[in-house]
């Protein structure tokens, strides 16, 4: 356990981050899934409406420094291939 003032402060400081971080990975997971649902169910047009939704996601937890950029492009570049094959 944290005694001094600074230690407690900082306890605090991770433990909102911690939920601020969790909020944004489950938003970027969601939007995803959205993409790949579609993608099975072969519409074209709403696959590529919610990929430009996830792209959105991915870069602003890119700019939050959430995820890194090398892994948001990984996942784009992914999402988009299974888009284009449809």
């Amino acid at each position: 356990m944290a005694h001094s003032k600074s230690a407690k402060k900082r306890v605090i400081i991770a433990e909102r981050n911690r939920e601020r971080n969790q909020a944004v990975k489950s938003r970027v997971k969601t939007m995803l899934k959205r993409v790949l649902v579609a993608v099975e169910t072969k519409e074209v047009e709403a696959a590529k409406a919610a990929l430009s939704v996830a792209y959105k996601e991915l870069d602003k937890a890119v700019s939050k420094g959430i995820m890194k950029k090398n892994t948001a492009s990984r996942r784009k570049a992914r999402l988009a291939a299974k888009v284009n094959a449809l």
